[in-house]
């Protein structure tokens, strides 16, 4: 084992490798801590609770499978989602995420531990990023040493780019999915070097597992096998790789196709081919080395060309064949959104609307990951100087990565990993070369052939001069041959006894601090992006008094109990998708969409309802049983992630079924602007979601101009009206508003002429205008 500076003699290797040992496994307990520690922030500025919109189905199926066991959760038909059609859940699901905690859940009670199944959900991300820690400290010592493997450690235990998805309260997939993302890579790498099946079968299941957990598991199920291809045309095809390889891939596929949700996918789709593709290759590969062990050289040659060349064609057209029958599913929109950033937006506009979909800018690459993005390249180079097979994996996931990353946000997850590997490895190999503290052997005086003693280079040259001094007096030839000579001896004298190395304990303290002060700043970045950035879920809001006190903001709580304690169990209520999961969750209403966006043209019909006119939009929302629709605010805070703000979304989704009824030019000014004042547009003002946000708006500012503090537009004094909706609920600080569907007239009348029938009769009475008031 080497060592920066000499140990003593008496100290045998066993105690040094014991205490080696004890040392990484001090450090990497501190590692876990501030992994879990850096993801409290939440639970510790808020309080226990699940956050964004996806956690709170994963949260509400959770406690499905905790209270009725796994059977019911597996066969759980949902009728309040997506109605009238309803889910099924089981088969719709990735169920690993529930499992796990259900798991855990159920071994705590068996020891009598009676904690909550959402304070399970709440930990269970910061509780996996040690062992995230642990699988990419495992991971990295098979790319370098130990030493670098905490490195990597420390860095993905606190890097905002991780710490994003896996704060406390953000129970969703990617929570466990990148421990299972590290532990394959690093089983795959092993069972590579060893040639193990044991490993390439420990590596399947836990691809098993990735596959039950996350839909990105298409990502090992792509890089394994662009690995295995790569080494192939390096000239690299060995028993190791045909053994990893086989057993990877056959029981990995077998266990996968075990899910409901992915089924015969790994056989029927073109995302699964390139594996399967590999796969056959390898066989080919293995029995071409078994045929040219039995034949001749130039019989083999012939042999081989023959059979490459047939079996590429019959695997082509088979794949080709298959395709057109469709047998074997063509491309998704999704990838095809991977490779050409416009394609979603042009034809798939509600992934486009999802704002992790879009492309990464350039401050968040330095905000996610900071000193880690400078070093990153400086890592892959130096995979390679070695260029093992385990360095070819890294340099194809950085490459493949960081392109991924470019082109989606949500993607950044999937760099960040090789990025905190890469850049350990190179950290680690610059520590390595400054704290060495060895010094240069001082060389022995030697003699040369002319008498003169020559210690070192500057020694030598000196003597070269005298020398040159001494023979003035003889011709001017020979002085100048001599000279010459001497002066090539005693730069091949230098040349040879000159060491390399960084020498000088000033030089190395130079570059060891500056490292040390970088370190430093990286966790304080850190820390500053986790506890500001990262750690405030999207239902509880927080602002800052006046006096630096936290002011909280909690109208989406608050609509959601007014919704669970003031409507019907049975009431629909109707809201852009992005709100589906926490109305089901956290109010236990009937929706119409949700966040699993399954059915496009039933999103289109709420964005055509939102989109429309009161007129047009009332026949669609009595035609699905809508009680109550649910709008988002911000224009009186300044909240920016409200539903004016999405609106045109809406717009384009419902214009993608109904091209003829809705368009989106209709929404602009002439001049091509969108606005919300006077010179908005008359379709932008008479649709129903311009009027929902707006109404009453401007009896907040008493007779005063009204200002949307979103788009810093100033609102017309006379705000819109509302014939088919009444007013049921707005919370303190008008983020969320509710609007209750009203029923048909029982004259039989539509809704707008008794609306003005009865206020008229009321006029003529001389009574004054009935309206009903918010509850604020």
């Amino acid at each position: 084992m080497s060592t920066a500076f000499p140990l003593p003699t008496n100290i045998s290797p066993t105690t040094v490798a014991n205490t080696a040992s004890l040392l990484r496994i001090v450090a990497f307990g501190l590692i876990s801590g501030a992994a879990i520690a850096s993801r409290l922030f939440a639970v510790i500025n808020f309080e226990s609770i699940i956050h964004e919109f996806d956690p709170w189905f994963n949260y509400r199926a959770t406690r499905v499978l905790a209270a009725k066991g796994f059977y019911e959760f597996w066969n759980w038909f949902d009728p309040t989602a997506w109605y009238p059609l309803g889910r099924v859940v089981g088969g719709t699901v990735y169920p690993g995420l529930m499992a796990t905690s259900g798991v855990i859940y159920n071994f705590l009670h068996y020891f009598n531990l009676p904690v909550d199944i959402r304070n399970i959900c709440v930990l269970l991300a910061p509780g996996f990023s040690a062992l995230t820690a642990w699988a990419t400290y495992m991971f990295t010592a098979e790319m370098k040493d130990p030493s670098a493997g905490l490195l990597a450690a420390a860095f993905i235990g606190i890097v905002p780019g991780y710490i994003s998805r896996s704060v406390a309260g953000s129970y969703d997939n990617e929570a466990i999915a990148i421990f299972l993302l590290m532990i394959t890579f690093y089983l795959w790498i092993k069972a590579l070097k060893l040639g193990s099946a044991l490993f390439g079968a420990l590596a399947a299941i836990f691809y098993f597992y990735m596959v039950a957990a996350w839909g990105g598991y298409a990502f090992i199920t792509n890089m394994i096998p662009v690995h295995a291809l790569v080494l192939l045309i390096m000239g690299r095809f060995s028993g190791r790789l045909y053994v990893a390889y086989c057993s990877w891939y056959a029981i990995g596929t077998l266990s996968s196709m075990q899910v409901p949700f992915v089924g015969f996918q790994p056989v029927r789709t073109s995302e699964h081919m390139g594996a399967l593709g590999v796969f056959g290759l390898l066989q080919i590969v293995a029995f071409a080395s078994l045929v040219r062990s039995h034949v001749s050289s130039k019989q083999f040659q012939n042999l081989l060309a023959i059979s490459v060349v047939t079996m590429g064609v019959l695997g082509a057209g088979a794949f080709v064949v298959m395709t057109y029958k469709g047998w074997i599913a063509p491309w998704t929109g999704r990838f095809y959104s991977l490779w050409d950033t416009g394609y979603a937006k042009k034809y798939i506009p509600i992934i486009a609307s999802v704002s992790e979909h879009q492309p990464t800018a350039w401050p968040s690459f330095f905000m996610d990951l900071q000193l880690l993005i400078f070093l990153f390249p400086a890592g892959v180079v130096m995979c390679f100087r070695e260029l093992r097979d385990e360095h070819v994996f890294v340099i194809i996931y950085a490459v493949v990565a960081s392109y991924f990353a470019g082109v989606m946000v949500r993607l950044m997850l999937t760099l960040t990993p090789v990025v905190c590997v890469s850049a350990a490895v190179a950290l680690s190999t610059l520590l390595d070369t400054y704290v060495e503290a060895r010094e240069p052997d001082v060389p022995e005086e030697r003699t040369e052939a002319n008498g003169n003693s020559v210690a070192d280079g500057k020694k030598t040259k000196k003597a070269g001069a005298a020398t040159a001094g001494s023979q003035a007096g003889s011709s001017a030839a020979a002085a100048a041959s001599s000279t010459i000579s001497d002066f090539v001896s005693a730069t091949k004298s230098n040349a040879n006894s000159r060491q390399k190395g960084i020498w000088g304990a000033d030089a190395r303290l130079v570059i060891i601090l500056n490292a040390i002060g970088m370190l430093v700043f990286f966790v304080f970045h850190c820390t500053w992006v986790t506890s500001n950035a990262y750690s405030s879920p999207s239902v509880v809001l927080a602002s800052t008094n006046p006096d630096g006190s936290q002011h909280i903001i909690d109208d989406y709580r608050e609509a959601y109990y007014w919704l669970r304690q003031n409507t019907p169990q049975d009431a629909v209520v109707m809201s852009w998708w992005d709100y589906g999961y926490q109305i089901a969750g956290m109010a236990d209403r009937v929706t119409l969409v949700d966040n699993n966006t399954w059915n496009n043209t039933h999103i289109a019909t709420v964005g055509k309802a939102m989109s429309s006119p009161e007129e047009v939009a009332y026949p669609i929302l009595r035609k699905h049983d809508v009680d109550y629709i649910l709008v988002i605010f911000g224009g009186l805070l300044g909240y920016s992630g409200d539903d004016i703000n999405k609106f045109l979304w809406m717009v384009r989704i419902a214009q993608g079924v109904w091209p003829d009824e809705i368009q989106e030019p209709n929404y602009f000014t002439p001049q091509g602007e969108y606005r919300v004042d006077d010179r908005a547009s008359e379709t932008m003002r008479n649709s129903l979601m311009y009027k929902m946000s707006y109404y009453r708006f401007s009896e907040l500012y008493g007779g005063g101009n009204a200002v949307d503090r979103v788009r810093n537009q100033q609102i017309p004094k006379v705000g819109p009206t509302l014939d088919y909706l009444e007013e049921a609920f707005t919370t303190e600080n008008w983020i969320v508003r509710i609007y209750k569907v009203r029923k048909e007239d029982s004259l039989g009348r539509d809704l707008k002429t008794a609306n003005a029938f009865a206020q008229g009769k009321k006029r003529k009475r001389g009574k004054p205008v009935s309206r009903r008031r918010a509850i604020v």
